[in-house]
């Protein structure tokens, strides 16, 4: 029996799910709660352009792979993008549903879902979807997004 591609590269780089994967049991996991609230805090400062609450949750050594654009190194970098190309332009939703957390030993956690953008006033023939990947570091008490994977840009399908 084959298993899914996303399972065995789960499996072979040691992430396999736990508790802390998608939310389905009545107790919420913490890791689960602290992804999810870090995800919140962070796309809420973006989606009301909010660079002064995004900096501190960002290393500065971040690395952003996307599909279309590329490689984007370090926070500056990752703010002045959004600032350049985002505030007042697209906001972001996390897809209800597909969010998934996992922890990564001594470092933190990653998290995975789907993410969907809308440009304000053109909803009905400009709005999106991807995938992500990011990778969280906790550091005592503070978390910072290390790295981000963001692929697969597709339109919304009507």
């Amino acid at each position: 029996m084959k298993s899914p591609p996303a399972v065995l590269f789960l499996f072979l780089f040691g992430l396999a799910p736990s508790s802390a994967g998608a939310q389905s049991s009545p107790t919420p996991d913490p890791l689960y709660q602290t992804i999810q609230s870090l995800d919140t805090k962070l796309f809420d400062a973006y989606n009301h352009c909010d660079l002064t609450t995004i900096a501190p949750l960002v290393s500065e050594d971040l690395e952003f792979y996307h599909d279309k654009t590329g490689l984007a190194r370090g926070r500056q970098s990752l703010l002045d993008g959004i600032r350049n190309n985002i505030c007042g332009k697209v906001s972001r939703e996390l897809v209800p549903g597909t969010l998934q957390v996992y922890p990564i030993a001594h470092y933190g956690a990653v998290e995975i879902g789907t993410h969907r953008f809308h440009h304000p006033g053109r909803e009905h023939d400009d709005a999106g979807e991807a995938q992500f990947i990011m990778l969280w570091q906790n550091k005592g008490e503070d978390w910072q997004l290390t790295r981000v994977i963001s692929f697969d840009h597709r339109p919304l399908t009507k």
